[in-house]
């Protein structure tokens, strides 16, 4: 499958700061969804991550937020199935979602609102987290 990812941290003026290769489909583990990537989006983790963090080994694939189309399920998935439109931010952990394919536990994933495109939809799930983050954790709204 193709993938966009980088070799070594550094500037996005670099020549070589994005590089499209290819890579294997992932594994699935018990919980996890395969997707077919339709949207994703950049958010300041993508860009820090790219600049700062070297890969532990061979191509970091990058991106965090993602939509698209289960493909396929792990052993003990329970709540999607082939052909449900999910969205979700990914795992730091775990290789990025700017693949044609991107494995992620369903644990964290939600389904598409259906009155959103993947692109849109690709768009939520970080900055969501955040704004719950602000309204919620730190300014205590409705306690």
């Amino acid at each position: 499958m193709k993938a966009i990812g980088y070799n070594q941290p550094g500037p996005i003026t670099a020549p070589d700061a994005l590089i499209e290769f290819e890579t294997e489909t992932p594994e699935l583990g018990p919980h996890d969804l395969l997707v077919e990537v339709r949207g994703i989006s950049v958010n300041p983790v993508d860009v820090k991550v790219r600049a700062k963090m070297a890969p532990e080994k061979g191509t970091k694939i990058i991106g965090y937020d993602a939509a698209g189309v289960v493909r396929e399920v792990g052993s003990d998935v329970s709540k999607f199935k082939v052909g449900d439109e999910v969205y979700y931010a990914g795992d730091i952990t775990r290789p990025g979602t700017n693949s044609e394919l991107h494995a992620v536990d369903e644990r964290i994933v939600g389904k598409k609102p259906k009155s959103l495109g993947f692109a849109e939809a690709a768009g939520f799930p970080l900055t969501s987290i955040t704004a719950w983050e602000i309204l919620f954790d730190c300014l205590g709204v409705f306690e």
